[in-house]
């Protein structure tokens, strides 16, 4: 079996709900300014708070591969992206019927070369640069601010 080829059903705990756990795939946008690391966040659609880019499975990607894509569309984010899951987080998605859905969220860095000004989701999100630790302090999800706070671009070489 390809990773290329797979779709992914959700997860079911117990008897089948549309409460069944999904996964997604985030890209952890980050740069390196005068020594510092900073990480890109944006703002979600519906509520304005900020996140990181993130999306459903694609047919015929990697999870890797649709973190960068996903970083793409939210972010006009291109860059080297590391196959590589550093660390998951659980977070709450709101579906287009109504109905909350658990996700576990699998995370991807992604080093920053360049940001387009014109990008799919341009007018629907903001997007800025945070240090590790202002980022944390802004999402909302206690993994993810976790994950965050201690990331190191040093440690994935």
């Amino acid at each position: 079996m390809s990773l290329l080829k797979t779709t992914q059903a959700p997860l079911s705990i117990g008897k089948a709900s549309k409460r069944d756990v999904r996964t997604q795939f985030a890209a952890l946008c980050y740069r390196k300014r005068k020594d510092e690391t900073q990480i890109l966040l944006v703002t979600s659609r519906g509520t304005g708070r900020w996140i990181l880019p993130k999306g459903w499975p694609m047919d015929g990607m990697t999870p890797a591969g649709a973190a960068e894509q996903e970083a793409w569309e939210e972010a006009g984010v291109s860059g080297k992206l590391k196959n590589i899951c550093v660390g998951l987080y659980s977070s709450v998605k709101l579906l287009d019927d109504g109905l909350e859905a658990p996700c576990v969220v699998a995370v991807f860095p992604l080093k920053v070369t360049s940001l387009a000004d014109d990008f799919p989701e341009a007018g629907e999100r903001r997007r800025k640069w945070f240090s590790p630790k202002k980022a944390a302090s802004l999402v909302l999800e206690p993994e993810l601010q976790h994950l965050l706070r201690s990331f190191d671009p040093r440690l994935l070489s």
